[in-house]
């Protein structure tokens, strides 16, 4: 990438740049991040590298150092990219006239955000809460918080007055930014009644800033609620950027806990913006002219790390897409391809399985010859679904990253390097530079050598890891940090194959054990979905008089299934988990179902499933911010 100002030590080019600079990272990692960091805008560098007690979860990078992260995702661009495109907004409706700003003009625009939140009495280390539709707005809002040293804290737009209400008070949210309303395919979403229910439960809050997005007329609380377009009109289109310590929060993203208070992860300025810059340009092997597409919300994290701050980082651009991938039809996402020449493309399994499900019509009738790489995260990729996007979306020629990373982890730690290292169906990949994970059995010893499986956990510091939930350092120690003492445990359990790739085999607390044999969810999993009639499928353990815990499948199935008789539907299910694992992992109870408990993020909430399976359906918890709460009560009543 010419005039790039972090080209130098960032790029890896083969696999045997790989190697080298996975070796400098581990055995200096000071050395490696220090040449890695040098390149970007800092007020002031930093006395150390690092200082880190995993024991403790305390874990300090670039101490000292001094800068913002909006200068290094905007202002340092200025001078050679001030005309290149940064954002292109598609909307909901593809009759809707889409949108573009350049680096220029986003710099103007998060500037004039910046002066409007600084007259409404937002300052350095206050939290803003933001729930918004995926708008350009939106994007400019997070760094416009950034740009005066506000800590962000995005809600999917989506979620429930009671999930946001939660979430705006334990990060003591003075200020809320939103919008009028919003389209998500054919639904409309009252976007302001719903944060006005919210804010009913939460005194903290003084001030909502309202965006203008579909024009709907909403009720505006007398004292408290402004319109952003007549804050803004006499705004200036610059604004200072507020000098950061390298340790100051950036945002706050919250994440379900086990329990049902949400988990506040913290991330902090310097280690993050290093750590997302890197992990995007290596990944997807970032050209200049590149157009890069992820599909995910700003309100989770992919949306933070991949669309956003990644992307501008590294100066390239981004698309930001408000609608959903059926909406009008099953070919939306590759008209969208087409339409703005997209050369990267990186979304969930979900909705690669739910695309897989329409008429292959629907990309066949399209290009797509503008990609070059393809990507995937969320969950790991099924085989099926992995064939199915590398030969009809790729056309059997561009790679695919299967990316593993957490929100607590900031950025992708192991994934295949699009075209440079090695790529294999369902299996993540090679770790990153700078990540140094390891496979612990269930006491807590390292499990040696190539071809094992066990508990997977990282063993040394990276720039982006959890620097704490907010508000409850001990809940990071207990979750994160004192389950095996001197790791991070990730909670995923994982395989290494005989070449050392990593392959997540699902949630530790997803391994079945059936008669002594363990057996990770995802990977029975992938084999159900491997079947003809088969959409999606959700597995999990429940009590077993003989076995100690049984399997219990929840199918999808295709809609040319309806049609067959469902015992010769689950005796087909069976003979094909048969043949890829074994009779032992044979389903016990297998559930036809239209739809699973999903989070907004595409997440499978097997906990549900899990009580629905053991029949305790008289505590599932709050289910209000699944996707479609709907699905579990005919899920209940299946069972029944």
């Amino acid at each position: 990438m010419p005039d790039n100002p972090t080209t130098k030590h960032a790029r890896i080019r083969s696999l045997e740049e790989y190697h080298e600079a996975y070796r400098r990272s581990v055995e200096n990692p000071e050395q490696f991040w220090a040449e890695v960091a040098e390149p970007f805008t800092w007020r002031r560098k930093w006395s150390k590298v690092l200082d880190s007690d995993m024991a403790a979860g305390r874990n300090e990078w670039f101490q000292g150092a001094r800068l913002n992260i909006t200068e290094n995702c905007l202002d340092r661009h200025l001078a050679s990219r001030a005309n290149k495109l940064a954002i292109i907004y598609e909307p909901n409706d593809p009759k809707t006239r889409h949108l573009r700003l350049t680096y220029r003009e986003l710099h103007q625009e998060v500037c004039k955000f910046a002066n409007v939140l600084h007259n409404n009495g937002v300052e350095k280390g206050d939290r803003v809460c933001i729930y918004m539709p995926m708008i350009p707005q939106l994007a400019i809002a997070v760094l416009a918080c950034a740009r005066i040293g506000a800590v962000h804290s995005v809600i999917f737009a989506g979620f429930s007055a009671t999930a946001i209400a939660d979430r705006v008070n334990d990060a003591q949210a003075t200020v809320v930014l939103t919008a009028d309303g919003l389209n998500r395919g054919a639904k409309q979403i009252p976007v302001k009644r719903v944060v006005d229910e919210a804010l009913e439960t939460c005194p903290g809050v003084r001030r909502v800033i309202v965006v203008e997005h579909l024009g709907w007329p909403v009720h505006m609380h007398e004292g408290r609620d402004v319109w952003y377009h007549e804050e803004a009109e006499d705004v200036p289109k610059t604004c200072p950027a507020e000098e950061m310590d390298a340790e100051d929060p950036l945002f706050i993203l919250y994440t379900s806990g086990s329990t049902g208070k949400p988990k506040g992860v913290v991330h902090s300025t310097a280690g993050y913006m290093v750590w997302a810059d890197y992990t995007f340009r290596n990944v997807f092997q970032i050209e200049e002219n590149d157009i890069y597409w992820c599909t995910a919300d700003i309100g989770w994290v992919t949306g933070h790390s991949y669309l956003l701050y990644g992307p501008l980082l590294a100066g390239s651009t981004s698309l930001m897409f408000e609608g959903i991938p059926t909406y009008p039809d099953a070919g939306r996402f590759w008209e969208v391809i087409d339409k703005h020449s997209v050369s990267i493309f990186y979304t969930a399994p979900t909705a690669i399985r739910s695309l897989m499900a329409a008429p292959l019509d629907n990309v066949l009738s399209y290009s797509l010859d503008s990609l070059r790489v393809l990507g995937s995260v969320g969950e790991p990729i099924n085989e099926e679904a992995w064939y199915w996007y590398y030969q009809h979306v790729g056309k059997e020629r561009c790679p695919v990253v299967d990316t593993w990373w957490q929100t607590e982890t900031g950025g992708i730690m192991i994934s295949a390097m699009a075209g440079i290292t090695p790529s294999k169906p369902t299996h993540a990949g090679l770790p990153m530079p700078g990540v140094q994970p390891v496979l612990l059995t269930q006491e807590g010893k390292e499990i040696e050598g190539n071809d094992e499986e066990g508990y997977l956990a990282i063993k040394h510091s990276w720039p982006g890891i959890i620097r704490t939930t907010y508000g409850d350092h001990e809940r990071a120690v207990q979750t994160y940090f004192a389950p095996y003492k001197g790791y991070y445990f990730t909670g995923d359990g994982a395989r290494r194959d005989e070449n050392g790739l990593y392959r997540i085999i699902g949630r530790v607390d997803d391994v079945i054990n059936v008669s002594g044999h363990r057996f990770g969810t995802a990977e029975i999993e992938n084999a159900i979905n491997q079947n003809q009639n088969v959409v999606e499928s959700a597995v999990v353990a429940f009590p077993h008089d003989v076995k100690g815990q049984g399997i219990y499948a929840y199918v999808i199935c295709r809609p040319a299934a309806a049609t067959k008789d469902k015992a010769h539907i689950e005796a087909s299910i069976i003979e094909t988990i048969v043949a890829q694992i074994g009779k032992i992992a044979k389903p016990d109870k297998i559930q036809i179902v239209s739809g699973l408990p999903k989070t907004r993020s595409g997440k499978i909430m097997r906990r549900i499933l899990r009580k629905v399976a053991e029949g305790e359906i008289s505590n599932l918890g709050d289910t209000t911010t699944l996707l479609d709460p709907a699905v579990v009560d005919e899920i209940i009543e299946g069972r029944k």
